[in-house]
Parts: C-alpha cells; sequence; structure tokens
C-alpha cells in the first residue's frame, strides 16, 4: 500500500482531494467580499494561503501526522485507538474531531456544488438564471449523489482519479497563463505578506476566517489513509499543491491587473462575479464549470463516505449508538449506513435551502473543522509521547499548531453570528449523542454485577442433565460483556437458573473484545466443561462489523472439524439420525428501571441513552443475529437503588 505506484497516486488524487481542491472556487471571494483590491490585501491574502498550505496541510498532515498510521489506517478514531489508553480525558478529543467532522460533511457538499453552479452566470445566456433556479439544481444534483450511496462507490469511484487528474491540470494552466499580467504576485511566497496583513491591514486578523476555507480539507489526507497509502499521498500532494498554488497566484494576478483599487461588493458576488471563473477564457467557461461541479461532487462523495467510515468506528468504539450498516460490494472500506445517509442529506437540503448563496455559505464552513484540527493536534501529541519521541519537539510541535488553530478558531469565532452557528449546532448535538453514549456506558458499568463461574458450573450441569424440566434448546448461546473468562454477569445466570430454567445440552458463552488495530479477526475457546459449558472469545479489530451469527458459525464448523464438540442433537430419535442440534441466542436488552435515585444529571443522561437505544438498531441486529434464532429478555437496570422507603405497617384491629 505504501509503495508509489500511477495506480495509487491516481487513486489518491481521485479520493482525497475533492475538498481542498476544490477550494479556489470559493476562497478569494470570501476573503474580498466588500475590501478594496489592493497588493496589501491580495499579497497579504495570497502568502496567508501559501503558508496555510505549507504550514498546516505539508508540515503537520502530510509529513508529521501521516506517520501516525494504525495497520495502514488513519482518521481521528483511529488515531484515538492508538492512543486512548494513555489518558482517559482523550475521548472528549476524539468525541469533539469526530462530531466536527460529522459537521463538516454537511456543508461541504453545499458550499461546493453551490460555487460550481453558480459559475452559470458567468455564461452570457445565463447571466440572469435566479437564486431559486440555483438552489433547485443544487438540491437536484445532491439529491442523486445521495441515492447513489445506496449502490457504492467501487464502480463510479475508477472515474474520479481521471476527473481530479483534469481539474488540477485545468487550475495549474489556468493560473499559469495569467502569472504575466502581474509578476510581483510571486512577493507572496514572502511570510512577511503574510504578517503585514495580519498586523497592519485593517481588521487583517479577522480575515484567517477566510483564508481558513484553502486548508479545509486537509483532515480527509489522514482519514483515507487506508485508501491510498502514506507515499503516495504525499507524492500526488507534491502535484495538488503545485497546482493550487499556481491558481491562486493566476488568480491574485488577474485581480491586480484588472480590479485594482476597485472595491468587490457583495452584490458583485450575488451576480456572479469570481476570480476563478475570470480567469477562464470565455470559450471555456461552460467547460469549466461542468469540471467544476464534477470536482465538486466528488469533493462531496469523498465526505460522505468518510463519514460511513467514522461512524462505524465510532460505533465499535462505543462512541455512538448501534446503526444498520450495509455492504455495497466486497471492496475493502466498501459500506453504507443508511441512518447517516438520511442525517446527512436532511443537513445539505437544509443549509442549502438556508443559506441560499455560496458567499452566505462560507460564513458557516470552518468553524467545526478548526476543532477538528486541534483534536488531531492532541491526539497526535501523545501519539508522539507514546513513541518516546523528544519532549522539546513535542512541546514545539504543540506550541506552533496550537497557536495557529487558536488563530484560525478566534478569527473563525467572528463567523458566529453570520452562518457558523449552524456548523456549531450541528456539531454540538452530534457531540451530544457521543458523550451520552459514552457516559452512560460507564454509569451502566460502575452496578453491572459479575459472579464466579466455577461457583456455578455444578448448577448449570445439574439442570442440563435434570429431564424433569423441557429442553429450551439444544444450544443456547449468550452475549457476555466480562473480559475475565471465568467471571459472567448475574443477570446471565439468573436469566438461566431463577427466571425460567433453560436447561440445554450446551452452553455457550461469546465474548467479543474490540482491538485497536482495524482489521484484527481472531478467535479463541475455552472448554469450561468439555461439551457441556464453552467460552468462545472474538478478538475483533475497530473497522470490523461484529457480525457474530457468521463468525459463531465459522467458530462452531472449525470445533466440530476438530472433533473438539458434538453439536447433534440430544434427543434419541434426531441423535440417531445425526441430526444437528438447534441454537437459540439469548440477548439481555436492558430497560431503566422506576426505581432508581439519580443524580439529576445522570438521570438526564440515562433518559437520553435510553431514547437514542429505541430509535438505534436493537442489540440482535447490532450484532447481525438471525431474528429467527433470537430470544430478547428484558430485565430492569437499576443503577442506583432507592434506599429511603418510609413505609409505616399498621396493626390488625
Amino acid at each position: 500500500m505504501n509503495k508509489v505506484s500511477a495506480a495509487g497516486l491516481l487513486i489518491a488524487l481521485g479520493i482525497i482531494y475533492g475538498d481542498i481542491g476544490t477550494s479556489p472556487l470559493y476562497v478569494l471571494n470570501a476573503i474580498l467580499k466588500n475590501r478594496a483590491v489592493t497588493e496589501q490585501l491580495i499579497l497579504g491574502s495570497l502568502s496567508c494561503i501559501i503558508w496555510t498550505l505549507t504550514l498546516q496541510t505539508t508540515v503537520k498532515y502530510v509529513i508529521l501526522t501521516l506517520r501516525a498510521d494504525n495497520r495502514g489506517e488513519g482518521g481521528i478514531f483511529s488515531l484515538f485507538a492508538l492512543v486512548r489508553r494513555r489518558r482517559k480525558w482523550l475521548v472528549f478529543a476524539a468525541m469533539i474531531g469526530g462530531a466536527a467532522l460529522l459537521a463538516d460533511g454537511m456543508i461541504t457538499p453545499p458550499i461546493s456544488v453551490t460555487s460550481a453552479i453558480e459559475g452559470l452566470r458567468n455564461i452570457p445566456t445565463l447571466s440572469t438564471i435566479t437564486d431559486n433556479a440555483i438552489v433547485g439544481i443544487v438540491l437536484g444534483i445532491i439529491a442523486a449523489l445521495f441515492f447513489l450511496q445506496q449502490f457504492g462507490t467501487a464502480s463510479i469511484g475508477k472515474f474520479f482519479g481521471p476527473i481530479m487528474t483534469i481539474w488540477f491540470i485545468m487550475l495549474a494552466i489556468l493560473g499559469s497563463v495569467h502569472l504575466v499580467e502581474y509578476i510581483s504576485v510571486f512577493k507572496a511566497f514572502n511570510p512577511y505578506y503574510a504578517i503585514n496583513l495580519l498586523t497592519q491591514y485593517p481588521h487583517g486578523f479577522w480575515l484567517l476566517g477566510a483564508v481558513f476555507l484553502c486548508t479545509t480539507g486537509a483532515e480527509a489526507l489522514y482519514s483515507d489513509l487506508g485508501h491510498c497509502g502514506r507515499n503516495n499521498i504525499r507524492a500526488s500532494w507534491i502535484f495538488v499543491k503545485s497546482s493550487l498554488i499556481l491558481n491562486y497566484l493566476g488568480q491574485s494576478a488577474w485581480l491586480l491587473s484588472h480590479f485594482k483599487g476597485q472595491v468587490i461588493s457583495e452584490e458583485m458576488i450575488t451576480k456572479g462575479f469570481n476570480p476563478f471563473y475570470g480567469v477562464m477564457p470565455e470559450w471555456f467557461v461552460i467547460v469549466g464549470i461542468i469540471i467544476a461541479t464534477s470536482a465538486a461532487i466528488i469533493a462531496s462523495q469523498a465526505l460522505i463516505s468518510g463519514s460511513f467510515t467514522l461512524i462505524s468506528e465510532a460505533i465499535r468504539l462505543n462512541l455512538w449508538p448501534k446503526m444498520k450498516i450495509k455492504y455495497p460490494s466486497e471492496a475493502k472500506g466498501q459500506l453504507f449506513v443508511p441512518g447517516i445517509n438520511a442525517i446527512l442529506f436532511i443537513g445539505c437540503c437544509g443549509i442549502v435551502l438556508y443559506f441560499k448563496k455560496a458567499t452566505n455559505m462560507e460564513a458557516a464552513y470552518g468553524l467545526a473543522i478548526t476543532m477538528c484540527m486541534i483534536a488531531t493536534t492532541i491526539l497526535f501529541a501523545n501519539y508522539l509521547v507514546l513513541h518516546r519521541a523528544s519532549p522539546f519537539y513535542i512541546y514545539l510541535f504543540l506550541a506552533v499548531y496550537l497557536t495557529i488553530e487558536a488563530s484560525f478558531l478566534v478569527a473563525n469565532l467572528e463567523k458566529f453570528p453570520h452562518g457558523g452557528y449552524v456548523t456549531l449546532v450541528v456539531g454540538g448535538l452530534l457531540f451530544l449523542v457521543m458523550y451520552t453514549w459514552y457516559r452512560a456506558r460507564k454509569i451502566k458499568n460502575r452496578y453491572v454485577e459479575f459472579v464466579r463461574l466455577d461457583d456455578y458450573i455444578t448448577n448449570l450441569q445439574e439442570l442440563s442433565n435434570d429431564k424433569t424440566i423441557p429442553k429450551y434448546a439444544t444450544h443456547l448461546v449468550y452475549l457476555t460483556s466480562a473480559d475475565n473468562p471465568r467471571e459472567l454477569e448475574h443477570k446471565i445466570i439468573y436469566s438461566i437458573l431463577n427466571r425460567k430454567p433453560k436447561r440445554a445440552d450446551i452452553y455457550w458463552f461469546i465474548h467479543v473484545d474490540t482491538l485497536d488495530d482495524p482489521y484484527t479477526m481472531e478467535y479463541k475457546v475455552e472448554h469450561i466443561i468439555p461439551n457441556d459449558i464453552i467460552r468462545v472469545e472474538f478478538r475483533l479489530g475497530f473497522r470490523v462489523q461484529p457480525r457474530i451469527n457468521l463468525l459463531f458459525r465459522k467458530v462452531v464448523q472449525d470445533l466440530v472439524a476438530n472433533k473438539e464438540v458434538n453439536i447433534t442433537s440430544r434427543y434419541d430419535s434426531l441423535e440417531r439420525n445425526n441430526i444437528a442440534g438447534d441454537f437459540e441466542f439469548i440477548v439481555m436488552e436492558k430497560y431503566l428501571s422506576q426505581d432508581n435515585e439519580l443524580p439529576f444529571a445522570e438521570k438526564l443522561i440515562m433518559r437520553l441513552h435510553f431514547w437514542l437505544k429505541d430509535v438505534s438498531l436493537s442489540e440482535e441486529r447490532g450484532f447481525g443475529l438471525d431474528p429467527s434464532n433470537v430470544t430478547v429478555e428484558k430485565f430492569p437496570l437499576i443503577v442506583a437503588p432507592v434506599t429511603t422507603i418510609k413505609l409505616k405497617r399498621l396493626e390488625m384491629n
């Protein structure tokens, strides 16, 4: 995967650069809105863009963060899985980063597609196209994009690389042809102009909020590490960064040669003014719009696919409620989460209808993703600690990047009243879901009672041989959360012995251990009592879906082949004909008992947790069990029993 190849470079271009690659569509418009075109503004902004792409994207992500691969996989949850055992509070950084990335997934498709479609106003016959018509076209494209998700991207993904290659070549050529118009734009490589803009230009610091838009896709470089490989990303980034900077240089030269001293009003931008389309020859505009729209769709696709992967990882790490996951193709990493697809679709449509114009969407863009970048900085610093990096370099890394990202965050906060609150509210709600799921699990775990299995082996054997009790199943299978193979939850023992005695020939206890690496699939078997009580422990990576029905069937086949277990039915008539016995899974489903005395905050969390549980996937479907052989048993969760019952007995007359 890490070997540089033509195919690897093409895949990298097609998958990971959509978001950052479409930024020339809107960055300079965001900077120029209601400002006069001056050398100080243009050269200073261009210098900020060049050094942001260098420090933030190249150094932090391409050179440093890509080193933190988790068996070839990247992304904020992969990084968290590497460092989560170091500090418990790091889970909050991971949750903030994950929620911010999902919120970013709702704003990127609207702003990219809208910016591309607004280019229609640069065609003379369509110069008067209305905002409502553009909104309608954008909604149609977004609806088609989300509809196609259910079929997977394996078939259309092969076209992404060539289209994005054409896109970046177009960026480089269009920028290059305008450089001679104002050759002084090359001064922008000197960081002096960036510093001058931030310190001397009126309200210059706040321009960082618009400049930040040039690097919003940097997180995707790391998230898609597993699809492309580190060296393919690094090699392709040289071409991508060169194309982006050439285009920004060309746009800047065009502005200074044609609009120097002129104020670029919001009305001009609304009517179609855009340096990106301005650098195009008139005969090329239609072709440019088609290529730009294709690139915007690819950018959206990459973020949507990334959101599916992100949620599947969060589910496995117990940071998100269980959701239905489909696999449209056999390709590695290809999955479809219908619930998230619907949430993202509704969110994207809502943002398009609310903001209507790309220039308005810029106000909402960037604020959430800054939080994700800060979270990645914190997690990566802990990764460096675990790998015994020099404390000097760790503190230098933290000082540099927390300063840069805190500056971007403060500058982006200016966007809050103008639309930034939208992505913060969305990100906040997503974080609330993650926090509720995580915190409720911690509360429940405080009150889970484990018992020694050895103390109940005799009872289980006697029950299994007690022919006065009707047989419940030949094979009875329970899922247990006990890490210790010699322990079991008390509720399981209660279910077998007390509730309604469940006689079976063989009792199976299955435990699933989620590992820090992504794709491990291992199991081990302990015969506690041969052919009577068996424990199976699955060791699954955090990207492996726990399809227990399929995995358990494979384990049983292996055990039978090795003659370690006899699964033949023990009913006399069936045993004579060598017919396999039935398997019955018991799923223990909790509900919040009324007999609880919880603090107000914890009571609120538990109520929200069980509401999320009701609207999410059930336990049996979440573990991929066949409903035809599953029994769901409900039992009360009493996390804080009521102790003060003032009940007075009256004497009989």
